[in-house]
Formats: C-alpha cells, sequence, structure tokens
C-alpha cells in the first residue's frame, strides 16, 4: 500500500470507531467473571500449540521478524535507497516496541491486578504501592499487545493473510485467558491499544524514509 493511498482524517468515522471500541471494551468487561469462571485449563502451558502462540507475544521474536524484512529488502537501497531497505522492518520494529512500553505505562496507570490472584474479581493495586513495578498487574496483556501489534503491522504489509495474523495474535491472548492470567477485556484492550500505536508508527516511520524511497508494501 502507498502513501498516496491513506485515506485523510475523518472526525465522524473517527467518532464512529470511538464509540465502537468503548462498546466492545464494556462487552469484554461483563464477561471478565463469567469467562474466568468457566474456561481454565490445568497444564495447558506445557502443550506445543500454547508455546508457539503464546511466543507470538514475546517482542525478540517480532525483531527478528523486522530483521528478516529487512535482510530481504536490502538490495532495493541499490536502486531505491537506504528506506526502501529499512522501511517494512523499521514499521514491524516501531509497532512492536511502541506498543509494549505503551502497555506497560497503561498498566502501571490503570493498576488492575491478575485475576488468578484475586479468585477473579477485579482488585485495583493502590498508587501507594509499588508506584513503577508492572509486575502482577494485567491490563492491558504485554504478550497481546505484542503479539497485536505485530498482527497489525503483518496486516497492512501484507493483507491477503490479514485473517490469518489477526488469528494468530487472538490465539496468543486466548492462552492467556485459558491460563488465567488475564480478563477478556485486558485482551481487547491490548488488540486497541497496538491498534492506535501501529497506526502511529506507520506515520513516525513513514515521514523520515519517504524523502528516500517510497517502498512497497509500507502504507
Amino acid at each position: 500500500m502507498n502513501p498516496s493511498q491513506s485515506k485523510p482524517f475523518s472526525p465522524s468515522r473517527a467518532l464512529l470507531g470511538a464509540l465502537l471500541a468503548l462498546a466492545g471494551l464494556a462487552l469484554a468487561a461483563a464477561v471478565d467473571k463469567g469467562v474466568y469462571a468457566n474456561i481454565g485449563v490445568e497444564g495447558l502451558s506445557k502443550s506445543d500449540w500454547h508455546r508457539a502462540l503464546r511466543s507470538l507475544g514475546y517482542l525478540p521474536v517480532w525483531l527478528m521478524v523486522a530483521a528478516a524484512l529487512v535482510m530481504h529488502d536490502w538490495p532495493r537501497r541499490v536502486g531505491r535507497g537506504l528506506g526502501a531497505a529499512m522501511a517494512r522492518g523499521a514499521f514491524v520494529a516501531a509497532a512492536t516496541v511502541g506498543s509494549g512500553i505503551a502497555g506497560e505505562i497503561l498498566k502501571l496507570i490503570i493498576r488492575r491486578e491478575r485475576p488468578d490472584e484475586h479468585g477473579g474479581e477485579s482488585v485495583f493495586r493502590p498508587f501507594t504501592e509499588r508506584l513503577f513495578e508492572s509486575g502482577g498487574l494485567a491490563t492491558p496483556s504485554s504478550h497481546a499487545v505484542v503479539a497485536f501489534a505485530g498482527a497489525w503491522a503483518l496486516c497492512r504489509l501484507f493483507p491477503r493473510g490479514s485473517l490469518l495474523w489477526v488469528a494468530l495474535a487472538a490465539g496468543c491472548g486466548l492462552t492467556r485467558i485459558l491460563d488465567r492470567a488475564h480478563f477478556v477485556s485486558d485482551i481487547f484492550l491490548a488488540a486497541l491499544l497496538s491498534l492506535i500505536v501501529t497506526r502511529a508508527a506507520e506515520r513516525w516511520v513513514r515521514r523520515p524514509l519517504e524523502r528516500d524511497a517510497a517502498p512497497e508494501g509500507v502504507p
């Protein structure tokens, strides 16, 4: 997708998107306790498919994907400049790293603790306790926010595989729910946050690299 094909900002479309996001988040929060009480698989973490899906929330996996894209695109630097070689990899790296950082910051703001520590109840850590420690906090899911950021980036770069990319990220989120480490709303918020950060990463990466070349596949 070329930069010239990006849709201009539309306040009405943005408002509709925000309302749908809030409605989805409210619905996810409404089913949090019910899902926690009825879904959970002991010993799930020992299965290969669980490990495979959860690994999509591991940031170094996406940094390797970013490096592979740079290596694949590197010959383009000869005829189209360094931007053509770096853009797709930089986009994936910026989306996943940025989403991971944003997720950790939001955890410290929301401060909801993991459901398995409180029998499925929503308990929030006071600001007077471990103010800058995100360990044990659940909202949003760190694994899911990274997995969805990678998925959204791949959706932009390789749109024909969008269904698969999103399904894999959702699978990563599902493993965290089945482990009872996160609520449904933790995963939904992770997907929303990573989508916002990924869209911002598109623009942040594109601006400096457009001066060199407009690479194929980067929006």
